[in-house]
C-alpha cells in the first residue's frame, strides 16, 4: 500500500452530538430572545461548520426507501442488516460470500472526515467511520486481470418500500475504475460519529468516494464483484445522459438540471450564501492524477 490517507479535517472540526444539542437549547433561548436572525448569520458565516447528527441522518437520498429527503429516516429502520454477508467474486484469489462480522474483525476502522458532495448541489461535511476498500481487496487477492469493481445493493421488496416504484433498476448498482478503488480515501464506511452506520445511511456496510457525487457511495452493500469490464451503474443506465460512469465532482460541467459552479451547505440557515465549489470536491491534490490526459467534459 503506497500510504494511508490523512485528514484535513480535524477533530475540531466535527460537532459530537452532546455538543450539537447543547448548542440547540442556547439557540431556542436566544429565539425567545428575540436573536434568532443574529444566531442565523452566526451560522452562515461559519463555513466549515460541521453538520449535526441531526443533518447527515434526517436528509438522505436512499430511494429504495422514498425519494423524499425525510423518507429514509422515516422507513428505513425496518430494515433487518443483521446477521449481514457481502459476497466478493469475479477476478479475485479467494471469492465467496464473507460475515459481515468477519470482515470486521480482519480489517483496521478509521475516523474520515469527508466532504460530501451530492450532484443536487447540496453538501455536507460527514465524520465517517470505516476503513480502507483496498484492504478489503487485499483480503480477497485481486487478480491482474481486474481492471473494475462493481457493486451491488441489497434488494429485499418486503422491508424496502420504495422499491415498489421503478424509480431505477434495482438492484442499485455502481463501479469505480480499480486505481479508484485502490485509492486510499476510498472508505467502506461502518459508521458515523463513532457510532454503527444508521440504516439510513447504508447500514451496515456502504461506500465512501469523497471526490465523486454521492450517488456513487453505494449504501448496503452486498456483492463486491472484480471484473476486466466497466460495470454497468444504476443512474448511467437509467440516463446515460446526465450521469456518467465517472461522476467526479466537477464545477466546470454542469448537470443538465442543476449548475455545479457552487453548493448549498446542508444546515446553513436562511442567510447562508450559496459556496464555489471544488474541483473533485477539494481533494484535487490526491486524485487528479488519475485522470490526466482524459478529456473530462466527455468522461464525467
Amino acid at each position: 500500500m503506497a500510504y494511508r490517507w490523512t485528514n484535513d479535517l480535524t477533530h475540531a472540526d466535527v460537532t459530537p452530538r452532546g455538543a450539537f444539542l447543547n448548542r440547540r437549547q442556547i439557540m431556542a433561548g436566544m429565539a425567545g430572545l428575540g436573536l434568532s436572525t443574529m444566531a442565523g448569520r452566526a451560522q452562515a458565516d461559519d463555513a466549515l461548520e460541521p453538520n449535526s447528527w441531526e443533518d447527515v441522518t434526517s436528509y438522505n437520498n436512499y430511494y429504495e426507501f422514498g425519494t423524499g429527503k425525510g423518507d429514509p429516516a422515516d422507513n428505513a429502520h425496518v430494515l433487518t442488516t443483521s446477521p449481514w454477508s457481502v459476497t466478493i467474486d469475479g477476478l479475485v484469489d479467494r471469492p465467496g460470500e464473507y460475515d459481515f462480522k468477519d470482515i470486521l474483525s480482519e480489517m483496521t476502522i478509521e475516523e474520515r472526515i469527508y466532504r460530501f458532495r451530492c450532484v443536487e448541489a447540496w453538501s455536507m461535511v460527514v465524520p465517517w467511520n470505516g476503513f480502507e476498500l483496498s484492504d478489503l481487496l487485499a483480503m480477497a487477492g485481486v487478480q491482474d486481470g481486474a481492471k473494475y469493481v462493481a457493486f451491488e445493493t441489497l434488494y429485499r421488496p418486503e422491508e424496502m418500500p420504495g422499491t415498489a416504484y421503478r424509480v431505477l433498476d434495482w438492484p442499485y448498482r455502481e463501479g469505480l475504475r480499480l486505481d479508484e478503488a485502490m485509492n486510499p480515501l476510498t472508505l467502506m464506511a461502518t459508521g458515523i460519529f463513532g457510532k454503527d452506520l444508521p440504516n439510513q445511511n447504508g447500514a451496515p456496510l456502504r461506500l465512501v468516494v469523497p471526490w465523486k457525487y454521492g450517488f456513487k457511495s453505494i449504501k448496503a452493500i452486498v456483492r463486491i464483484t472484480l471484473t476486466d469490464e466497466e460495470p454497468p451503474t444504476s443512474w448511467n443506465m437509467s440516463n446515460g445522459r446526465e450521469y456518467g460512469f465517472y461522476s467526479n465532482v466537477n464545477p466546470e460541467v454542469s448537470h443538465p438540471r442543476w449548475s455545479q459552479a457552487t453548493e448549498r451547505r446542508i444546515g446553513g440557515g436562511l442567510f447562508a450564501k450559496r459556496q464555489p465549489t471544488l474541483m473533485f470536491n477539494g481533494y484535487q491534490d490526491e486524485v487528479a492524477a488519475m485522470y490526466e490526459g482524459m478529456d473530462l467534459r466527455k468522461s464525467f
